[in-house]
């Protein structure tokens, strides 16, 4: 029942794409993706699909090479790598054992989460997204340095929570929801919470991955009624995005990250520590490529 309601929400958000880029068509603003979408979303999918996160390293990539403007690097991560996001939830649900009824329940709250918190991000000036951006990034470096030096706890051996315990990660998930309509991925703090709680690390994988995926299409939806992303940036990512899932689920075995982790969390860094600089600053920088947002 969860996969047919996983492709159910996949569906409906190609739907509203197709129905976007037909009432669009006349701006001028489509076309096929870049070379550097594709391969942003290749990359980015590839190591998240292996626990390194999509979000902040596409953010930092768009901030960087300046590929799309501001206020639109929300809407353009949740729809872009929603489709990507929810091939990864179809591995994990089917290949790891948890509680179904808590499963469905965490992932129903982190949906309505993400519903609320996507009608306020498509109502935010691009100084607001500035500024939110830059503090989600770095709440992101800092739960990417909390696990690489080894300070996120190891978790218990419980499948399923208890009672108590249940509320608890069903309130936080419900503000993880809402913060991944931001940028800011759920995978290091959901593994935290989960882990804090007594319950087995690989547990919390098809939870997190499940209301990831669910957010994504769901608030996706939202973004794509209001017109807040990236069109070419948007469809790069999930053409990319999803043979880098396949592949680093079926073909890579092991990898040297450790390296790559650094290197990350310098480049989130950055990214984040700008945005907060031009946010405070009222700075409105043009893009420096010739990808054109929609309007």
């Amino acid at each position: 029942m969860l996969l047919g309601a996983l492709t159910a929400s996949g569906v409906l958000l190609v739907v509203y794409w197709v129905i976007t880029a037909r009432r669009l068509s006349g701006s001028g603003t489509g076309g096929t993706p870049a070379s550097p979408h594709l391969a942003i979303g290749f990359v980015t999918n590839f190591f998240d699909t292996l626990g390194i996160g999509s979000f902040a390293p596409t953010t930092a990539v768009f901030r960087l090479l300046g590929l799309v403007p501001d206020e639109l690097i929300p809407g353009t991560l949740i729809v872009g790598h929603a489709l990507p996001v929810l091939t990864q939830a179809m591995f994990f649900v089917s290949a790891v054992e948890v509680d179904p009824l808590q499963m469905i329940l965490l992932i129903v709250v982190c949906v309505a989460g993400g519903w609320l918190g996507a009608g306020v991000v498509t109502r935010l000036s691009r100084r607001a997204v500035q500024l939110a951006i830059g503090g989600a990034l770095l709440t992101a470096a800092l739960f990417m340095l909390l696990g690489m030096v080894g300070q996120i706890p190891a978790g218990g051996t419980a499948l399923a929570l208890t009672p108590r315990a249940l509320v608890v990660a069903l309130v936080i998930n419900f503000a993880l929801g809402a913060l991944l309509t931001l940028g800011i991925g759920n995978y290091a703090p959901s593994l935290i919470m989960f882990s804090l709680l007594g319950m087995d690390p690989r547990a919390a994988f098809p939870i997190m991955m499940g209301s990831g995926a669910f957010v994504a299409t769901i608030a996706g939806v939202r973004f794509l009624s209001a017109a807040r992303f990236h069109r070419r940036a948007a469809l790069g990512l999930t053409i990319g995005g999803i043979p880098g899932v396949i592949v680093a689920a079926w073909l890579v075995q092991s990898l040297p990250l450790a390296a790559l982790r650094w290197l990350v969390l310098v480049v989130v860094t950055y990214a984040a520590l700008t945005l907060l600089r031009a946010g405070l600053r009222g700075e409105v920088p043009a893009p420096q490529s010739t990808v054109r947002p929609v309007r």
